[in-house]
């Protein structure tokens, strides 16, 4: 079945040449030229991806990822003119999945939406165990739910995937070339402090605080573990 995907961009250029290329891999196409409207869609009409402008008028690509977030999983790309590496980071602290800095390429957007809906795909076909429980911390792999200490925290599937492969083998260290081998897969482009930026959230989202942390700890210049070895 195909994938339909949402752009959220205010731009027509934009929205025509990127929509084409989607097109083309076969997904269905929604369209909206600013926030207000994107997330209106995108709570009716339920899209598998939204492919969302950081700078929008009415309601910038935050707010409406922040909006998303707080009421379902879907897959986000941030489209962001900033280069500064912060501003590209501020996308992935709200639960986007992957970000792009204009300009770019249609077909190297092309290829990571497919790459982060073979990941959705992935983590819900995958046959391996789908809740983890550990020191009070439970994980629902199917529902991206975890509970700590019987409290229910939402988190976005990125999240899910970290968690997952950390909490399948605790104590062990993964770098950060291996979490993102096991949770974006090899064609993953970005760079290393996407995982920090995800391994951050995730603490606050579990502990409500990112130093001196009780669940995933830093081993440094090695990378992260679930608990102590």
């Amino acid at each position: 079945m195909p994938s339909t995907v949402l752009i959220v961009e205010d731009d027509p250029t934009t929205t025509d040449f990127v929509s084409r290329y989607l097109k083309r891999d076969g997904h269905r196409v929604l369209t909206a030229a600013d926030g207000e409207e994107g997330l209106r869609i995108a709570r009716e009409r339920k899209p598998d991806l939204v492919v969302l402008d950081l700078m929008l008028p009415k309601m910038d690509g935050i707010a409406v990822c922040r909006a998303l977030r707080a009421e379902s999983d879907i897959a986000v790309i941030m489209l962001t003119a900033r280069v500064e590496e912060e501003d590209r980071l501020t996308g992935l602290d709200v639960g986007a999945d992957d970000y792009m800095t204009k300009p770019f390429s249609p077909r190297e957007l092309a290829a990571r939406v497919r790459a982060v809906l073979r990941r959705a795909v992935r983590l819900q076909e995958d046959a391996g165990p789908k809740v983890f429980a550990i020191d009070g911390v439970t994980v629902d792999v199917t529902k991206h739910v975890a509970e700590v200490d019987g409290q229910r925290i939402k988190l976005t599937p990125t999240e899910v995937r970290i968690l997952r492969v950390l909490m399948a083998e605790p104590g062990r260290i993964f770098s950060r070339e291996h979490l993102i081998s096991r949770v974006f897969g090899d064609d993953f482009e970005g760079f290393d402090r996407t995982v920090d930026t995800h391994v951050s959230n995730l603490r606050r989202k579990l502990e409500g605080r990112v130093t001196h942390p009780k669940y995933i700890q830093t081993v440094y210049g090695a990378g992260y573990r679930f608990g102590d070895a």
